[in-house]
């Protein structure tokens, strides 16, 4: 008798799970018209997201500042005749 219920048991998800053909059919086309979509809601985070000034970094410029370059625009320039 046990066997024969567990027999059962065992099969019987198998004859109850019949495959069907499910057939989808899309849309072939929608229009979406947004100016007349309306959102509505809370806002969750604030409206001005600004950095704080005491975290920036100010790092120092580590190339020279050079006021002259005539010397590199005359080699160029000897370069191109």
């Amino acid at each position: 008798m046990k066997y024969i219920l567990m027999a059962l048991f065992i099969i019987s998800p198998f004859a109850l799970a019949q495959k069907k053909n499910v057939k989808y059919v899309y849309k072939k086309y929608e229009k979406f018209d947004f100016d007349s979509i309306d959102v509505t809601g809370n806002q969750a985070s604030p409206g001005d997201l600004s950095i704080s000034p005491r975290f920036q970094k100010k790092f120092r410029n580590k190339i020279p500042e050079r006021k002259n370059f005539n010397k590199e625009m005359k080699r160029a320039l000897d370069s191109l005749r």
